[in-house]
């Protein structure tokens, strides 16, 4: 398959990112790593791999995003607000500066695990006009795990089990989440406490407002770990996109 870097300067953020495509054509997925995860872990960890034989078949490209985690939300003591404004200016920067030089019109779908499942969610939750679908894996979807008792408008904005129950039930974001595949998952093993209980608070979100959704809870011997998203990537793909 074909693999295209590219570096170029950020308006919005006011420095250089990166950025990786693999594949041609096909749906594009926006891939997000893990905490303080950076251009290629998502291939580096064996995501790429697991979804080839979509991508090779023209049915899928995938676009690996620089993250600056350890500026925002990995910055424990720092200001909150200072690291939720320059978040803010990240989010823009994907939706703004980066999505539409690969895309107009299609809407795209987003995945991650872990950090990278939070992240996803919430680009999915706050754009379903750029997102038609995502695959959360062993994500948190709220803020508090890692701002604690700090609350204001930004927490709220990136926290989709706090803002979704409190749509309007004419949100035009509920009728495009109706028309989405919105997949997430965790296991019950080890490291996936917190990430579970997430889960259940989401799918009861998503319940509250009568969305469609897939909230898989996989096994107590499924681990917080690369092997078990290495297995649930393309299962859930196949969800998406049919076979490859």
């Amino acid at each position: 398959m074909n693999d295209y870097y590219k570096k170029e300067y950020s308006w919005i953020l006011d420095r250089e990112m990166e950025h990786a495509v693999f594949g041609d054509s096909g749906v594009l997925c926006v891939a997000f790593g893990p905490q303080n995860g950076h251009t290629y872990d998502f291939r580096n960890f064996g995501m790429i791999e697991t979804i080839a034989p979509w991508i090779e078949a023209g049915k899928l490209r995938v676009l690996c995003v620089d993250s600056i985690d350890e500026e925002t939300w990995s910055a424990d003591g720092q200001d909150p607000r200072a690291r939720l404004e320059l978040q803010e200016k990240w989010f823009r920067y994907v939706t703004d500066e980066l999505i539409p030089q690969y895309t107009d019109r299609e809407r795209a779908i987003t995945t991650g695990c872990s950090m990278g499942a939070t992240h996803a969610m919430n680009f999915f939750c706050r754009r379903p006009d750029l997102f038609g679908g995502t695959i959360a894996m062993s994500g948190l979807y709220d803020t508090n795990y890692f701002f604690h008792d700090y609350k204001d408008d930004l927490t709220y904005a990136n926290s989709p089990i706090e803002f979704i129950p409190n749509m309007p039930d004419d949100h035009p974001w509920l009728g495009l989440y109706n028309e989405s595949s919105i997949i997430f998952c965790s296991g019950q093993g080890a490291w996936e406490d917190e990430m579970r209980v997430d889960l259940q608070k989401l799918h009861e979100a998503f319940d509250s407002k009568g969305v469609p959704h897939w909230a898989d809870y996989w096994g107590y011997d499924v681990n917080h770990d690369w092997p078990w998203w290495r297995k649930q990537l393309p299962y859930f793909m196949s969800n998406i996109l049919g076979a490859p």
